[in-house]
């Protein structure tokens, strides 16, 4: 199934889910996409972990998806730390078990590079990657945005440049970091538009499950927390159950808005943790 043709058939769901570490099982991973699949997501997205067998991991966990629950699944794809020939044999992985879908991405630097450093690396940006795709042939590619700007890009503007050239390379859709401000999506669609960008851009949205990993993510990924939310966020720092609880709904509201607003759908970083998605998802259909 082709996920760019999924999202002309509004409102799309999809899931992502990460990888455990080496040499950690899968079965985890399962007992997750098990309790989410009754919801019939639309499609759901793999995380990439390089080197130790990560890619193997990826294949099979990709492909079993898709075997035994039925769900398309699009396997995650850097490029920063591999060369040609190496993600040349996971395309071909990804092909033998019938995975068409992939997510091409720069990736994480290595601990002590620096930003805007490329080195001698084959793939040094995004769109280097996916124009090795779509050269290769036989995927259909997303890629991703970052309504709040690249943390390492120079300014905005230079940042939907080099999003518009991965689109005009073969990006198919696009994929938002996550955000907490629906008005980030909102004009960052208007200004992607503007700079040539037609394809779907479906926005991410991580419910607040935990105090200390969405400080940890926020700051990682350079996302703004709204004063508002904040505010509560502090106030409820001391109670996890409660700080779910307000997560829960701020991420529901989050998504009607962002419904009604013409987004083609929600892509959810489920951070593997299934009962936040599946309520916010059950609260969005049934309301």
């Amino acid at each position: 199934m082709i996920i760019a043709a999924l999202l002309d058939k509004q409102p799309a769901f999809s899931f992502e889910f990460f990888l455990p570490r080496p040499p950690e099982a899968l079965d985890p991973l399962f007992d997750h996409v098990r309790e989410l699949a009754p919801l019939k997501p639309s499609y759901v997205t793999l995380t990439y972990r390089a080197g130790e067998g990560g890619r193997e991991k990826n294949v099979a966990a990709a492909a079993r998806i898709q075997d035994d629950f039925g769900i398309p699944a699009a396997s995650h794809v850097t490029g920063f730390v591999h060369t040609r020939r190496e993600i040349a044999e996971f395309l071909d992985r990804l092909e033998e078990r019938g995975v068409a879908n992939v997510l091409a991405l720069r990736g994480d630097l290595p601990e002590g590079a620096r930003p805007g450093s490329s080195g001698d690396r084959e793939f040094p940006h995004a769109v280097d990657l996916v124009r090795f795709i779509r050269e290769r042939g036989g995927f259909r590619i997303g890629v991703a945005g970052y309504p709040e700007t690249h943390p390492e890009a120079a300014s905005p503007d230079d940042d939907l440049r080099r999003l518009a050239a991965k689109v005009r390379s073969g990006g198919e859709w696009v994929t938002t970091q996550l955000f907490f401000d629906n008005a980030s999506y909102f004009g960052f669609v208007e200004r992607a538009r503007k700079a040539g960008v037609h394809v779907p851009v479906v926005p991410g949205i991580m419910p607040v499950t935990n105090y200390s990993q969405l400080k940890r993510f926020s700051a990682l990924c350079g996302v703004r927390l709204p004063a508002p939310m904040r505010e509560h966020v502090e106030r409820l720092k001391g109670s996890p159950e409660a700080l779910a609880a307000f997560g829960v709904d701020y991420a529901t509201r989050q998504c009607r808005e962002l419904l009604a607003g013409g987004a083609p759908g929600i892509h959810f970083y489920t951070l593997n943790r299934a009962r936040a998605t599946a309520e916010i998802l059950s609260r969005l259909r049934t309301h």
